[in-house]
C-alpha cells in the first residue's frame, strides 16, 4: 500500500558525508514505521535507524548512533539519513522499509517489514 524510493547514494571519501532520502508515496504515511536498513553482499541485513509512527524520536544502531541521524517530514512523505564520518565499513546498500503494524520489540526485525525500497549504494573508501 505504499512504495518507497531511496536516493541520495554515492561514493564518497573517508570522514566524508552523504543525506539519502526515502520518498514515500500512497498509504497514510504518518501512520508507518520507516526504517533504514543496509546490506552488504554475504551478509545479512543491519538495521540502521528507524522512525515511528507519528514522527516518534528515531532510534539508531549503537554502530551508527554517533554519526548519523534520521530524520522525517510526513508533510512530504519523505525519511531521511543524514551519514556524517562515514567509514568503509558502512560501504552497502541502503534499504528503507515500512509497516503499518510493527511493535517496538521487532522494529530492528527486516521480516517486520512488508515494504521496501529497491536500495540506494553508498561507498566509502580512502
Amino acid at each position: 500500500q505504499v512504495q518507497l524510493a531511496e536516493s541520495g547514494g554515492g561514493s564518497v571519501k573517508v570522514g566524508g558525508s552523504l543525506r539519502l532520502s526515502c520518498a514515500g508515496s500512497g498509504g497514510t504515511f504518518s501512520t508507518y514505521t520507516i526504517t533504514w536498513f543496509r546490506r552488504t553482499p554475504g551478509k545479512e541485513r543491519e538495521f540502521v535507524a528507524a522512525s515511528r509512527r507519528f514522527n516518534s524520536n528515531p532510534i539508531h544502531a549503537t554502530s551508527v548512533k554517533d554519526r548519523f541521524t534520521m530524520s522525517r517530514d510526513n508533510a512530504k512523505k519523505t525519511v531521511y539519513l543524514q551519514m556524517n564520518n562515514l567509514q568503509p565499513e558502512d560501504t552497502a546498500v541502503y534499504y528503507c522499509a515500512a509497516s503499518d503494524s510493527v511493535i517496538l520489540s521487532q522494529v530492528r526485525a527486516p521480516d517486520a517489514y512488508r515494504y521496501w525500497g529497491q536500495g540506494t549504494q553508498v561507498t566509502v573508501s580512502s
